[in-house]
Order: C-alpha cells, then sequence, then structure tokens
C-alpha cells in the first residue's frame, strides 16, 4: 500500500510538472506567437529573407507595397517609393522601423489559432492601411531636397501620423549595392534618432516657469546680450533689451531662458523632461522611439543655463516632440501617435491619451507661439517654434521648426528639422509652410 501511495504521488509530481510546462509553453506562445511567426525562417511566409504576403496601402489606398507573383513589389510612382521608404520598408528589412517589418504579422494573417496558415487557401495575406498619405510625403520629400533631416506631421485629435519622411532615403526597388552605414540611410530619423533641440526646448522651460512660478507675467528680464554664470558667459543672438517672458520666447531670448533655468533649478527641468518623456522614449504604433537625454547641471552654472536653452547635454527624439507640440495644440491632452488606420469596431473606441500638462499651461503656451506676421504662411492659423541647435565642431547648426496649425478640419501637428542646415526660421519654417500648404489645400 505504500508503494502504491509513493507511486501515484510520484504520478502526480510529474503530470504537475507537465502541466505547467504547458502552461508556460502556451504562455510564451501568446506573448511570443506572433514574433515567432513573423521571422525570416518562416518559409511559409518569406522567401530568401523577404516577406512574400501583405498589401499595404497609403490613407487613400494607394499602393505603397504589395505582392506580384511571389514577387515583392512597391508604389509605382518613383517618388512615391522614396518619400515612403522608411515608413513602408525594404524587402531585405533593412529599414527596421518600416511596417513590412514591424506589422509583417498583420501582413501575413497571423493568429493564435493557425498561426501564419491560411485555412481559406488564400496565400497572399492581408492589406493593411498605412497613416500617412503619400501626397504629403512627396511634397515633404522635394522640399527637403536631398538634405538630411526629418518631416512629421500628425493629428493631434486622432494621434494618425499623415507625413513622415526621413532623408537621406533610396529607392526600395533599386536599392544600393554599397551603403557608407555613416549616412543612416536606413534609420527613420523621426523615430529612431534623436538630435539636440536648441531653442525649441524653450517650450519645455516656460512650461515649468509658468507652473513654478507664481508672478512669472509680472517679471521683467534684460537682455544685454550676454550674461555671467562663474567663469562662463551665455550669450545671445541679438540686445534684447527689457523683455518679459512672452517676449522672450517670440524672441528667442536666451537671456530670459538662461536666468529661468537657473532659478527653477536642475531638478526641475529634469523632471519636466521626463514629465514630458523627452529625455526618454514613447511608442509610435508600437515601435519605441530613440531616448531623448536631459542631463543635470550643477547650480548657477553656465551648464544650467544653457541645459533650459536646449543646448549643453539635451537631445530629443522628433517624434517625441511632435508628440509635445500636438498636446499643447490639444489642451494640454497628448493623444498616441500611430501608424496604421483602424479598422471595423475599432474605429469606435476612444483614443488612446495622456493628459501630458494642465489646459491652462496648453493654452498659454499656445498663444506665446502664435505667429503674429503671417506672411510666410498665407492662409495659415500657425502656433510655432524655431530652433537653431548649436552642435559644435565646426558644424552648421541643426535647423528646427516645430508646432501646429488650428484651421478648421486640419488640426495638424508638426516637427521639421534639417541636419547642420542652419537657421530654424530661414531654413526649416520654409519647409514647414510648403508641406502644411499642401495639407491644407491638396
Amino acid at each position: 500500500m505504500y508503494r502504491v501511495s509513493k507511486r501515484s504521488l510520484s504520478l502526480l509530481i510529474l503530470l504537475a510538472i507537465v502541466v505547467l510546462g504547458m502552461g508556460f509553453y502556451v504562455v510564451r506562445y501568446v506573448i511570443y506567437g506572433s514574433t515567432w511567426a513573423s521571422a525570416p525562417f518562416n518559409q511559409t511566409v518569406y522567401k530568401a529573407g523577404v516577406l512574400t504576403v501583405g498589401t499595404i496601402n497609403d490613407r487613400n489606398g494607394v499602393l505603397l507595397a504589395g505582392v506580384s507573383d511571389g514577387r515583392r513589389v512597391f508604389a509605382e510612382s518613383g517618388e512615391v517609393r522614396r518619400a515612403t521608404l522608411h515608413a513602408v520598408g525594404d524587402k531585405e528589412g533593412n529599414v527596421g522601423a518600416g511596417a513590412l517589418t514591424v506589422y509583417a504579422s498583420e501582413l501575413m494573417g497571423y493568429n493564435l489559432i493557425t498561426g501564419s496558415y491560411t485555412v481559406s487557401g488564400n496565400s497572399s495575406g492581408r492589406t493593411i492601411t498605412h497613416t500617412v498619405d503619400s501626397r504629403f510625403n512627396v511634397e515633404a520629400y522635394r522640399a527637403l531636397d536631398g538634405r538630411r533631416g526629418v518631416v512629421m506631421v500628425s493629428n493631434y485629435e486622432t494621434g494618425e501620423i499623415l507625413c513622415m519622411v526621413s532623408s537621406p532615403t533610396f529607392d526600395p526597388k533599386e536599392p544600393p549595392a554599397t551603403v557608407d552605414e555613416e549616412t543612416g540611410i536606413y534609420l527613420n530619423r523621426g523615430i529612431q534618432g534623436a538630435y539636440t533641440p536648441g531653442s525649441i526646448y524653450k517650450l519645455v522651460t516656460a512650461a515649468a516657469a509658468i507652473e513654478q512660478i507664481s508672478d512669472i507675467y509680472d517679471r521683467e528680464f534684460v537682455c544685454t546680450g550676454k550674461i555671467e554664470l562663474g567663469n562662463d558667459t551665455v550669450t545671445c543672438s541679438s540686445v534684447h533689451g527689457t523683455v518679459d517672458i512672452e517676449q522672450g520666447l517670440r524672441q528667442s531670448c536666451n537671456i530670459v531662458f538662461a536666468q529661468l533655468s537657473v532659478e527653477l533649478g536642475a531638478d526641475t527641468l529634469a523632471r519636466y523632461a521626463q514629465k514630458y518623456d523627452l529625455s526618454g522614449s514613447i511608442q509610435v504604433g508600437g515601435i519605441t522611439t530613440m531616448r531623448g537625454n536631459f542631463d543635470k547641471a550643477e547650480p548657477d552654472t553656465a551648464d544650467l543655463a544653457w541645459s533650459g536653452v536646449g543646448q549643453y547635454m539635451d537631445m530629443v527624439c522628433p517624434a517625441t516632440m511632435l508628440r509635445f507640440v500636438g498636446a499643447i495644440a490639444n489642451e494640454g491632452k497628448a493623444v498616441e501617435l500611430r501608424l496604421l488606420k483602424e479598422k471595423g469596431i475599432f474605429t469606435l473606441l476612444p483614443n488612446k491619451s495622456t493628459q501630458l500638462m494642465p489646459r491652462r499651461t496648453a493654452s498659454e503656451l499656445g498663444s506665446i507661439m502664435e505667429i503674429q506676421n503671417r506672411g510666410n504662411f498665407p492662409g495659415l492659423s500657425i502656433h510655432a517654434k524655431s530652433g537653431t541647435a548649436q552642435v559644435g565642431d565646426g558644424l552648421s547648426p541643426h535647423a528646427w521648426y516645430v508646432g501646429y496649425i488650428t484651421n478648421p478640419n486640419h488640426p495638424y501637428a508638426f516637427v521639421v528639422i534639417v541636419e547642420n542646415g542652419g537657421g530654424g526660421t530661414a531654413v526649416a519654417a520654409p519647409i514647414a509652410n510648403r508641406v502644411l500648404q499642401k495639407m491644407v489645400n491638396p
């Protein structure tokens, strides 16, 4: 009897181990099944490392990537192919943030029951709809004119990215035989890049000042073109004289924001960078963005002053900045950025969002950002901030232009950066205007 009991106990233990093992496998299958199925070694849907199922259309139904005779094909227009490369991806998967890689499981029609096998016999995969409009991407591609940089535009009410161009680019139909890795040609700079922000970062410091300094609108600052901090000097591009915070932001006065940065302190500035996710990463359509950076400088130093001006060790990802200015436009609410159009019942669900800042802060920032003289932006109700980010090593600064428009039926936030392009107002702003004009008057 004792032996029977021991055998029964052993069988129960063995059964428990089997059940636990199966449970562990099932959990891993649920979590990682789509990743396993969409790996290039799955010969059901891949040939020589190329995904041979699934179609990607732009938001208007224009073919961006499809399949013909078991081969991956791309848009008919060469301009469309180059302008949408980083949104769509390439055959070989070198553009890792492209839809062909990121949404491979959706393209093959993966599900938990059949995996990538299609019961219906339809082996062509599924069609997904990207949020970008190829017309807008082409306009941005033309406006960049071969320069390295980024143009991104989103709908700040829905989170859909309507335009996303990274340059340099190439034609996925005729990829280059050799690639100089220093060009970063496979990199989607809008999502996978991070840059010194320069004066666009004054929006962050201004938000902190509005919330943390009770008499901020009663303050006056004197700009003589420079200010001494310890043994160092913080300089300004102009002598602005006596200005308040609104004038300081509109005129992009370094001295105003240097003084505010020293008063607010490194801990407060770092907290706001983290609060707005500018020093971290966010998710854009399931893709993790490049991390930003904000280093705390010592009190009462030029380094601390420069950190609130958008220099020192500051780094910002364009997509994260797009979300930030979109929140200013959207009463402080940051809507999750998306790259795929929702279908069916999912269109009825509310957009995922975070209250990034109080409505009052967003309203006051937006009011200061409003462009009064719209001669360079005809027909656009535009709120914006330029940036000219110094990068050292004798290189020209990065040119930034960020903001949003409030034209009826066109709730668009935008980010433009031209690497080593020069002045933000002179170089990046015309690109923003050109793309936005196309979007408002297609």
